[in-house]
């Protein structure tokens, strides 16, 4: 009985062991409590540097302790202990500056700072060991969180015990008032072990020297690198006045790939590096900073004041824990003689307009008068403009079982108002060799029209048909759309018609054009692709066609407005010239509608009421020919190209509308594409690409990105945090929070947060309640063959019992037993570097078929023969 007493004891050791690993981090603050800084009272929030934010995260505000420098490019620093003995992952970093007041920030790891007070002149350094920068901020930089499973480790036994704050002031005019500053920045840390640890990567020179009055002057940094394999994912720039624009390469085998480029005057964030770069051993890293020595009288050289000049280039990036770096720096030029092939982008400034700049890196020149007590940073307007969310990858959601639906040529793919996906498709019939003569009338009207459904309504999470319609009214379908009413527009090319269909009407509301009659007059179209219709008019835009080169638009009840588009002439297509508009995409937020203008391989635009050409996109990834554009709110265009010639990708494209660049592409990883006929996406970035050839129907979802394994793309969110930021302000700031925003917040971090740690100890608990039971039925066997057999029992059960607990207690003391996580760091050394070391002032086709391309019968001559659908 003695043996079985302790069993149980050791069973509920480790129990409570287990749950002490899922402590709340309150308690962990409580030694903290009492250390808390005494403040000037102007710092609101500074006085609570420690704030939960459930049970596994929590926020750290690093701010400096109320001061008032005396000169201009005065450096301030403070240090802040991290309250936790475990180790932890920073996520997030918040400023709480103004470039009204503060030149730069920078935010270092180390284990010793240089100084105990509450805050020192950093001239007696930042910290008296090695130390890295984590982070680093100037010109009102927004919010930089890292991309999920990515941080950087501080505390336990391999990382940094203490932050330290760097804050330059540069102009103390902004001080006239003697009021205190209580700049800094804030944390938003989580005991969640990270699977990559990021680190910093810092290219600067040291020894440019800018004459007076010379226009162009480079300052080149190369390195070769060295070590394990490293993603970058977010990039910053940094100069004084003179900085044109600063760009960043890695250099493999002689090609030059871009990680970043960006104006030094603009605000100087972590931008994200738009198409993941990686960096292996043997690769070179190299950085230009382009300057002007204009207006300058004197040489300017590298140095910690507004007058001297900084160049430099910070790559975040991350590594597998295993083998992490949490900073390297880079100061030499190892092949200078590389740069005369460096791309020539580096070597052109990026304009910035006045209003952007405002204030030179926190240095008021001297004619700038301040009319109020306010400072705020102007951001330019452009008709255009966007902030677009470019932090997703498009990837098949392999999972979505419509890609076996049983369909027809699938020509057209639309959603309705609940979201549901529309596809319009050809069932037995197709467009081959025979359909049309060479005056594009239909051939094979003999065969009937379609005697299936055309028109499916597919749930678009299961892909079950909700509804369908379209039996025994058309003969070759093509495009398709659905109005804000839940009617479907679609066209069909052997009718040479447009139709408006009611969900549950037999007849059409309403047809364009005369039945299998091709023209170009008012009345007639000939092989009409694609319909959209207006939100807000209800005017009828009609892309016509395979045989005309026009797009024509109508009242909501079918009266001709106007049209405009040519044919395309001999050599480059002009603006309003096609060949096959083939695909619209309505653009409201902007008045314009987009043209995938098909075999000229681009994308044209049109203000919507006038037909005005606006813009062109096109992209060499394109191919020769571009099928499909569909746009969605927030300024994403989605599209996708045609068959393949040679050389050519059948992919689909995600860009920005407002530049045109390519943020992403994407194919589907069951099947291929073979001919891609359409693309439709929602708000949601869920799209859906419909293949004419394949028969088939891809459903694509967004993902974060994240270059490692699984996760495709890496991405920086540079964003205002909406209601976790809004809780943890008012907190720092000692303001109420709205019980609305509180519960929702409090609910994400539940669901989000809560429940690793939950369901650890709800598992060992399941685990724990058979023993028990188990325990309670063996003590009561014992009892019975005690009263049964007398004392000889006593020791069979013991040695029973014993046997079941030591296997337990073997697996419980494996599972349990936590270890190291990480393999330490290898931090570097920065001794015999200064504080300007780092920022000083700064620092296809149907093989079952067997039939040749739609498109080699269907495009109008002259133009040389090409495949249609």
């Amino acid at each position: 009985m003695a043996g079985l007493i302790n069993n149980l004891l050791i069973l509920l050791l480790v129990f409570q062991n287990s749950c002490l690993g899922f402590r709340n981090p309150l308690s962990v603050f409580k030694r903290y409590k009492d250390t808390t800084r005494s403040l000037s009272s102007e710092c609101l929030g500074n006085n609570r540097p420690v704030i939960s934010l459930g049970l596994t995260d929590f926020a750290l505000d690093i701010r400096m302790p109320g001061v008032t420098p005396k000169q201009s490019d005065t450096y301030l620093c403070m240090s802040l202990h991290l309250p936790v003995d475990e180790e932890a992952y920073v996520v997030d970093f918040r400023p709480q500056a103004s470039m009204d007041t503060v030149h730069h920030m920078l935010l270092f790891g180390c284990n010793v700072p240089s100084s105990t007070e509450n805050y020192w002149d950093c001239d007696e350094g930042t910290c008296t060991d090695k130390s890295n920068i984590l982070y680093a901020w100037a010109r009102n930089a927004p919010p930089t969180r890292l991309p999920k499973g990515v941080g950087f480790k501080v505390g336990g036994e391999t990382g940094s015990k203490y932050f330290v704050l760097q804050v330059h002031y540069g102009d103390v005019s902004a001080f006239r008032d003697k009021h205190k500053d209580c700049s800094g920045v804030t944390l938003h840390l989580t005991h969640q072990r990270q699977p990559l640890i990021a680190g910093m990567y810092l290219m600067m020179s040291v020894n440019t020297v800018i004459p007076p009055g010379e226009k162009v002057v480079d300052a080149d940094i190369a390195c070769h690198y060295q070590k394990y394999p490293m993603h970058l994912f977010a990039y910053r720039v940094h100069t004084h006045r003179l900085g044109k624009v600063v760009s960043g390469y890695r250099v493999r085998n002689g090609q030059w790939t871009l990680i970043g480029r960006q104006s030094p005057q603009l605000p100087q964030a972590f931008y994200p590096v738009e198409h993941p770069v990686d960096v292996s051993f043997g690769d070179t890293l190299a950085a230009r900073c382009l300057f002007t020595g204009e207006g300058r009288t004197m040489e300017t050289h590298i140095g910690g004041t507004a007058s001297d000049e900084m160049c430099n280039f910070y790559i975040m990036y991350y590594m597998e824990a295993k083998h992490a770096v949490s900073y390297m720096t880079c100061t030499q030029n190892i092949n200078p003689d590389m740069f005369r092939n460096i791309p020539q982008e580096a070597n052109i400034p990026i304009p910035v307009k006045s209003d952007m700049i405002m204030m030179t890196h926190g240095h008021h020149h001297e004619e700038t008068k301040k009319t109020d007590d306010s400072f705020s940073l102007k951001q330019p307007k452009r008709e255009e403009e966007e902030v677009l969310d470019q932090d997703f990858h498009i990837e098949e959601a392999v999972d979505w079982p419509g890609v076996n639906l049983k369909l027809g040529q699938v020509s057209g793919l639309a959603l309705d108002p609940k979201n549901n996906l529309v596809i319009f498709h050809r069932g037995d019939h197709m467009w081959d060799g025979n359909s049309f003569d060479s005056s594009f009338v239909y051939q094979q009207r003999g065969l009937g029209p379609i005697e299936q459904n055309t028109i499916l309504v597919i749930d678009p999470s299961n892909a079950d048909i909700l509804d369908s319609t379209g039996k025994n009214l058309f003969y070759l379908p093509h495009g398709l759309s659905v109005d804000k009413d839940g009617n479907y527009w679609v066209t069909d090319v052997a009718l040479h018609q447009v139709f408006k269909l009611g969900v549950h009407d037999k007849e059409p509301l309403l047809i364009l054009g005369r039945s299998l009659q091709p023209g170009s007059d008012k009345n007639h179209f000939c092989q009409p692709t694609d319909v959209a219709v207006d939100p807000v008019t209800g005017n009828i835009y009609v892309s016509d066609g395979y045989c005309n080169s026009r797009i024509v638009v109508f009242s909501p009840n079918g009266m001709f407005i106007m049209q405009w588009g040519e044919e395309t002439s001999v050599g480059k297509a002009k603006p309003g010239q096609f060949r096959i508009p083939h695909s619209l995409t309505l653009v409201p937020e902007f008045g314009q509608l987009c043209v995938a203008d098909r075999e000229n391989g681009r994308i044209q635009c049109f203000r919507s009421e006038t037909g005005e050409f606006t813009r062109e996109i096109k992209h060499k990834l394109f191919g020769r020919e571009l099928f499909a554009v569909s746009y969605i709110p927030g300024g994403v265009l989605f599209a996708v190209n045609g068959m393949p010639y040679p050389g050519d990708i059948v992919q689909g494209f995600v860009m920005n509308f407002s530049t045109g660049e390519i943020i992403d592409t994407f194919i589907p990883v069951r099947k291929s594409f073979e001919m891609p006929h359409d693309v439709v996406a929602s708000e949601d970035k869920t799209v859906y690409i419909g293949d004419a050839y394949a028969k088939t129907v891809w459903k694509f979802t967004s993902t974060e990105k994240m270059e490692h394994r699984s996760v495709k793309k890496a991405g920086i969110e540079v964003q205002e945090i909406k209601e976790a930021e809004t809780v943890i302000e008012a907190r720092l700031k000692n303001k109420p929070v709205s019980t609305e925003s509180q519960k929702k917040w409090e609910k994400h971090h539940i669901v989000e947060q809560a429940s690793p740690g939950i369901s650890f100890v709800l598992i060992t608990t399941l685990l724990i309640i058979p023993i028990v039971v188990l325990l309670a039925i063996a003590v009561f066997i014992r009892w019975r063959k005690t009263r049964v057999y007398g004392a000889d029992a006593d020791h069979k059960l013991e040695s029973s019992s014993g046997r079941i607990l030591g296997r337990l207690q073997g697996k419980g003391s494996g599972g349990l037993n936590l270890g190291n996580f990480f393999a330490s760091h290898k931090s570097y050394s920065r001794k015999g570097f200064d504080r300007l070391s780092t920022e000083g002032s700064d620092q296809e086709k149907d093989e079952d078929d067997g039939t040749d391309s739609e498109e080699e019968y269907s495009a109008p001559p002259p133009p040389p023969v090409s495949s249609s659908s």
